[in-house]
């Protein structure tokens, strides 16, 4: 089902690629919300990142003692290991909303929460203390990150830091060059199905694209090697003021159900022909909090019968032919966006992975469910393709470990305002950006 032949008389058929699925670990298995606190994630995480740095401290400062923050005195160089916290002067808070002063300070909404006034606390089981000096840059950094430092208390009380060792990146396995033939996998997320911004002609332009249905015998032979296709969330859009937890008359649930089934129908077009993953997004009709749980299949029933179409989770992760995929439908940057500052959003993205993890601002800023002895968003396995959606515009580029890992960073544009989907070759992580434009002038 997964091949397809795109022209009958040359007999053009489609390249495939072994496939597996690794979303196991951000499955929600025994997750419940009932009695909860968030507190347990953040021991977990400590606990588990706390081994690897310690391992790590013995190659990078082995004769400096390693402290509890408790354990600290004034004047003595060492090393401590603890999760940061941010003080933020301008980071929103639910109660503001019912402040006293609300009515005569307009609550403004800022894009970037960062103040020069910010600063960095480190904290573990034993206690926490402010952390001093201009080696850390308050703006680089987020809650929930887990790092060593090096310093001394100082008789104000603070922790005075002269070095910074972060988690790094995984161990990476050697991306497979021999085959050499060209296969590629096409990622666009934000198709905003139903969406007044939605060009439907410049949708069905991409699926016919792809699908091999468009264009002379060349570009059907290209399109014959794309091997996959990933969707990388905010597929369709819900008109939001129907959502409003009343009861749907007949004319406003068509309204509802018509963006999936519209989605369903590209869908349908898309798994007949190639295998496709999609993965759900803050605008799709799927849970809020990360990870996100795949849509429902029955939200598909046409493109359900094909064994092409997977419905994935947020974040996904996957491997074709060898080569390790790991991205989310954006939500992890946008939120590293708010809480702290970088260039580009690609800056975001390596950043996650020197802290081996993929989503450091969860539960503070952005919503997870209370896991108890486990962090599904900690970077086990170095991809070798790490994409992340719904952005702003398209960028690329690659990265390289300090142990020679080398992973191409994608950040996928939002299609409904771009036009755009991105092409990656398998084969060497080359990359570059398929426009679909409809406009006449």
């Amino acid at each position: 089902m997964g091949v397809m032949e795109i022209d009958t008389e040359k007999n053009l058929q489609r390249k495939q690629s072994l496939y597996q699925n690794l979303d196991e670990g951000f499955g929600i298995q025994k997750e419940q919300y009932k009695g909860q606190q968030y507190s347990q994630i953040y021991f977990t995480r400590l606990h588990h990142m706390r081994k690897l740095l310690y391992s790590l401290v013995e190659k990078w400062k082995p004769h400096l003692p390693v402290c509890k923050v408790l354990g600290l005195e004034e004047g003595k160089e060492c090393i401590v290991v603890g999760t940061l916290y941010k003080q933020m002067k301008l980071k929103p808070s639910v109660l503001d909303e019912y402040s006293k002063e609300r009515s005569v300070v307009p609550l403004v909404k800022l894009h970037n929460f960062i103040h020069p006034d910010d600063h960095l606390v480190l904290e573990d089981e034993s206690g926490r203390v402010k952390l001093g000096g201009a080696f850390l840059e308050p703006s680089l950094f987020v809650t929930g990150v887990v790092v060593a430092l090096h310093g001394k208390e100082t008789t104000a009380g603070e922790f005075l830091v002269q070095d910074i060792l972060e988690a790094g990146l995984p161990s990476q396995i050697g991306l497979p060059l021999h085959s050499g033939e060209d296969k590629y996998v096409v990622f666009v997320s934000g198709l905003s199905v139903g969406s007044i911004t939605s060009n439907p002609l410049q949708i069905q332009l991409l699926v016919d694209h792809i699908t091999g249905h468009l264009g002379d015998e060349k570009e059907q032979s290209i399109s014959s090697l794309i091997v996959r296709v990933v969707i990388a969330g905010n597929s369709v859009e819900i008109p939001h003021g129907l959502l409003n937890g009343q009861t749907l008359v007949s004319k406003d649930q068509s309204r509802l159900s018509e963006p999936v089934k519209e989605l369903d129908i590209l869908l349908t077009q898309i798994a007949a022909a190639i295998p496709v993953d999609i993965m759900p997004g803050p605008n799709d009709p799927a849970n809020f909090s990360l990870p996100q749980q795949p849509l429902h299949r029955c939200l598909f029933p046409g493109a359900s019968a094909y064994n092409t179409f997977i419905s994935c989770t947020n974040p996904h992760s996957f491997e074709a032919d060898n080569v390790r995929f790991l991205g989310t439908s954006g939500q992890n940057i946008d939120d590293l966006g708010k809480y702290s500052e970088a260039k580009s959003n690609l800056d975001f993205m390596e950043r996650t992975l020197r802290w081996r993890h993929l989503a450091p601002t969860a539960p503070n800023t952005l919503g997870c469910y209370p896991f108890t002895d486990r962090d599904p968003f900690f970077i086990e396995n170095c991809p070798h393709v790490y994409f992340v959606g719904n952005q702003s515009k398209y960028e690329t580029r690659l990265f390289r470990g300090s142990e020679g890992q080398l992973i191409r960073l994608i950040a996928i544009p939002k299609f409904c305002e771009t036009g755009l989907a991105i092409v990656l070759n398998m084969k060497n992580l080359e990359c570059h950006a398929l426009s679909f434009s409809t406009n006449l002038d």
